[in-house]
């Protein structure tokens, strides 16, 4: 209880202190997969992801967005679709490199899993992933496509998770 309030105090924080606020929807395509030894094998899993998103500005240049994803994620094996889906929550660090129109995009993101098909109590319920991408904005309209790569293994046998996203989405305030 005391870490959660810890987190929301800072968060309500650093909301206060931002100079521009953004608040907006994305939705898009998922190219997910597992990496790792026994995940040699496994094919691509195209899905989708939809959710919210927040900018925080504090100067031209420098921004952090904070989103709430869901997110269709595993992989296939011939005729076997191994699916996770997560509710992810990235936090990224945004550098905007071509007036306010271009930026790059880094930090991490934290997942849990929100329903899966696997027969066994294998599957981890959290994972944590790193996230890099790119982001075009014309007027409130954005494009993303990102790449999250996964720092822990997704279940006891490892495999970790690997997925590039393409995003379109909408800032309305």
């Amino acid at each position: 209880m005391k870490k959660t309030l810890i987190v929301l105090l800072l968060l309500v924080g650093i909301t206060a202190n931002a100079q521009q606020k953004h608040l907006g929807l994305k939705a898009g395509v998922n190219f997910a997969s597992l990496t790792g030894d026994w995940a040699d094998d496994l094919d691509n899993k195209t899905g989708y992801h939809i959710g919210v998103t927040a900018e925080l500005g504090w100067k031209d240049s420098f921004s952090i967005q904070p989103e709430v994803i869901y997110s269709t994620q595993g992989a296939e094996l011939e005729d076997i679709d191994f699916k996770i889906d997560y509710l992810n929550v990235p936090v990224l660090a945004k550098i905007y490199m071509v007036k306010k129109n271009l930026s790059f995009m880094a930090g991490p993101q934290f997942g849990y899993v929100i329903n899966d098909n696997f027969d066994s109590d294998d599957l981890k319920e959290f994972d944590l992933s790193g996230a890099v991408g790119l982001e075009l904005k014309l007027l409130s309209f954005y494009a993303q496509a990102r790449y999250n790569f996964g720092f822990t293994d997704v279940t006891n046998v490892g495999g970790k998770n690997g997925v590039f996203q393409l995003s379109i989405g909408h800032n309305f305030l």
